[in-house]
């Protein structure tokens, strides 16, 4: 079997991945060895995405089956500013803004909504789940840290989880001022990403969700031989 390549490009949702379980991370992330599966709420997600980003750009109606976030999305239509719809953010390693497929791509990340108006930028991702209890701002920061490469003249990101279902907006803002400190504790979260992969050596991270949602069944930790 060939060594893997290596963790970059990353993005929130991998290192979060690899940070639940290292060795989960190698079996779906690394090795791919489970295909994608959609289920019947990622899907839902993704319309939901689908419906925000088109009635934020086009003007489109929203689908009657997303009539309850009407007014949330008519406020943030309202909005003064450049609106930017799933927009596309990369980074190479020198943490330089560039193109979410270039070649030398190291980080890439996906903003929902952004607004930028007079030095300050309004970052918005859109959550269906259920319930904000264990809202994760960690990829608040990491967009933060994206928009400021990406657009010089921004000196402030307040940034937003908006669960649409659960009624709820988990907010958070930063300052430009604050990259140096951001960056070094993601930098640390990636190396010990680089790490697994420079050592292949994959760690268990053994949890009470194992059995009940892991696929691979030959960690011990998993219970199911």
């Amino acid at each position: 079997m060939s060594k893997p390549v290596g963790p970059a490009p990353w993005s929130f949702s991998r290192i979060k991945a690899f940070e639940t379980c290292p060795k989960q991370f190698y079996h779906e992330k690394v090795l791919k060895q489970f295909p994608y599966v959609e289920t019947e709420a990622m899907r839902y997600g993704t319309e939901f995405h689908e419906a925000a980003e088109h009635f934020i750009r086009d003007a489109t109606p929203v689908p009657q089956r997303f009539a309850f976030a009407q007014p949330v999305l008519d406020a943030l239509a309202a909005k003064p500013g450049r609106k930017l719809c799933e927009q596309k953010l990369g980074l190479n390693a020198n943490l330089e803004a560039c193109e979410f497929f270039d070649k030398d791509v190291w980080f890439r990340g996906i903003v929902d909504l952004l607004i930028i108006d007079d030095g300050v930028a309004t970052v918005v991702d859109y959550k269906t789940g259920k319930s904000a209890r264990y809202a994760e701002k960690g990829q608040l920061e990491l967009m933060a840290l994206a928009v400021f490469q990406h657009f010089p003249e921004v000196k402030t990101v307040r940034g937003g989880l908006l669960f649409v279902i659960a009624k709820d907006f988990v907010k958070a803002s930063y300052e430009r001022s604050e990259r140096r400190d951001l960056w070094k504790k993601w930098l640390s979260n990636y190396g010990s990403m680089e790490k697994a992969f420079e050592t292949e050596v994959w760690n268990p991270k053994p949890s009470g969700l194992c059995k009940r949602h892991c696929p691979v069944t030959e960690c011990p930790h998993n219970g199911v031989y």
